[in-house]
């Protein structure tokens, strides 16, 4: 699989997105088929969360997985006020909704306080992390599945 996102200062084409600063992205990759290091299985069509368990993903930070495929990812992350997201970056699309919470939350250069309500978006590669402020929940989407998330620990 190979992706490629540049800005361009061209009017957005049907290969083109536009995000909410006004910048606008020319996707020039193509998808291939993805070679997996796992065998993905994609989950049961209904997560119930009491069912299924928490991982420590670090201090301070909990990960509960709910559901996915090979292309698709859905996972909960409760963080306690100081836990950190360190900065970090992956080959990912990321979507996350703060479920609730307030984040300092850092993409490429830009930070900005977010809280219960607000998402954001992250291209592939970006540079990313946040610090909890008050106690939250984020709800991440990943683009294809985190098989990092899924390896025997």
């Amino acid at each position: 699989m190979q992706i490629c996102f540049s800005k361009q200062d061209t009017k957005p084409t049907s290969n083109h997105s536009v995000n909410a600063e006004g910048v606008t992205y020319n996707w020039s990759g193509t998808f291939n088929k993805i070679k997996y290091k796992m065998d993905i299985k994609p989950t049961d069509a209904y997560f119930i969360g009491e069912e299924n368990p928490w991982d420590d993903a670090a201090p301070g930070i909990k990960r509960q997985i709910m559901g996915y495929d090979k292309h698709i990812m859905l996972v909960k992350v409760k963080f306690e006020v100081g836990a950190e997201g360190y900065l970090h970056e992956h080959f990912h699309s990321q979507v996350t909704y703060v479920e609730s919470g307030e984040f300092t939350m850092t993409i490429g250069d830009d930070v900005r306080t977010i809280k219960g309500g607000d998402a954001y978006y992250i291209l592939p590669h970006v540079l990313h992390g946040c610090v909890c402020t008050k106690p939250g929940v984020l709800i991440d989407v990943f683009s294809p599945v985190r098989e990092d998330f899924l390896a025997p620990k």
